[in-house]
Parts: structure tokens; sequence; C-alpha cells
């Protein structure tokens, strides 16, 4: 049974530029964090941004997914294959077996929520990513992330899929716009406003089971407007946060 709030969250690919900001964001809640990455010589910067605890290992290992979320009842999974890995080794691409072998550990660890960062461009969003992307520099991703979509749908978990835009390094804009089965969407986002989302999903049972596409307001190429929702909830905080401000 899915708690209403987390206790302790897994950050997968926490390493990366979006799993960074989702760990500042998380510093500010009243949570543990433990931060996942292939590489031991990430543990100081991770603590620094705010990893309670820091596991190293390949999600592509079972093995490792396993041991990564003992313990945890969350899990926010950011990680993601570079284009050159995704190009000429794709036996290696995380999106599709690392989150396959995490889902199926948070299954058997009877984790609450499974947070997904997927793509605009995967399953019926194909639409908004522009043709020469989806076919020719991404097709892997997309097919790998369609997968793991997929998977996460039929595991039983409490989940949320997050389908951002393009991605950037620009600063949070705090103003983005939500689309539930947005076939047209279109355009980019700060990976910081992505994490938010991510993260206040924990927070928002109105949230769970459910697929959003997600591009920030001022960079929007196409939306479909009946499909938008209220985005209040990404700005809520949690109830530990306000009991502790009152």
């Amino acid at each position: 049974m899915r708690q209403e709030y987390p206790s302790k969250v897994l950050v997968a690919g926490a390493s990366g530029r979006t799993g960074r900001e989702i760990l500042r964001e998380l510093d500010e809640r009243s949570v543990s964090v433990r931060a996942m990455t292939r590489s031991a010589d990430n543990h100081e910067s991770l603590v620094a941004h705010g990893a309670d605890e820091v596991v190293v290992g390949d999600l592509l290992n079972p093995e490792d997914a396993r041991s990564a979320i003992e313990g945890c009842d969350a899990v926010l999974f950011a990680a993601g294959s570079s284009l050159t890995t995704g190009l000429t080794r794709p036996s290696r691409v995380v999106d599709g077996d690392g989150v396959l072998n995490l889902i199926e550990a948070a299954v058997a660890e009877g984790v609450g929520t499974f947070v997904l960062q997927s793509s605009i461009g995967v399953g019926d969003s194909r639409q908004g990513m522009p043709l020469w992307a989806r076919l020719v520099v991404l097709r892997w991703a997309v097919r790998e992330k369609e997968r793991a979509e997929q998977a996460l749908l039929e595991s039983g978990l409490d989940y949320v899929i997050v389908r951002p835009g393009w991605m950037n390094d620009d600063p949070a804009t705090g103003d983005v716009l939500i689309a539930e089965g947005s076939k047209m969407m279109t355009g980019s986002i700060p990976r910081a406003d992505v994490a938010r989302l991510m993260v206040a999903s924990l927070y928002a049972p109105e949230v769970i089971n459910r697929t959003f596409e997600v591009v920030a307001r001022i960079d929007a190429k196409a939306v479909a407007p009946p499909s938008l929702i209220d985005s209040s909830w990404v700005r809520q905080t949690s109830p530990a946060e306000t009991s502790s401000e009152a």
C-alpha cells in the first residue's frame, strides 16, 4: 500500500544534470535521500548537493538495482543514456533495461511511488517530437523509453510518468504547462522545472497513475488547450514543511 508521503527516496541518475536538480529540490523536503551513481568519484559532490546516502552501482545489473532500492519507499528516475552510448552501444542503454531492472526491484521491495522521467515523443505524444529527432537522432531513446513506460504501467506500482520537452540548463521558470494525453505539445523546459515537478508529484496524490507532457510556458511551441491541466500542485509544499513553518 502506498504511503501518503515518502520517508526515503532513491534518486536514480543522481549525478546527471537533472538528477542534481532533483537533489536540490529534495534538500528542501523532510525526507531521507539516497543517490545512485555509477562512479564512486561522484560521492562528495552528491553529498554536497543534498544526498544523505550515496550508493554506487549500475542499473543494468539487476543485483545493483535491488541493493540500491532496499529500504526506500519512493523512486525518482532521472537516468538516461548519452547520444554516443545509444548509437554505439545500444546494449548499454539505461533508458530501457535499466528502468525495467529498477521497476522489478521496486515491486519486490514494496515501493510506494515510482516517478519516471520519460520524454515528449514517447507513446501518444509522438508528434510532439520533431520527425528528424524521432527517426534519426533519438530513435533508440524513444524505443527504450516506450518499453520502460509500458513496464511501469504493467508493474502494479503507483507511478507518475513525466514527459518533458527538450531539456536545457536555463534557470527554472516556475511557470510550466502540463498536459495529459497531448499529442502535439512541443517546446523546451529547464531541467530545474522538471526536477521540481517530479519531486512535487510525491506529495500530490491526485497525480498518481497519470502521465504528463510538460514544457515551459515561455518556450511552448504548440499546445493542445483541452489537454492542459491545473499545475498548482507543483507549487505546493509538503505537510511537514507547512507544519514547520506555522
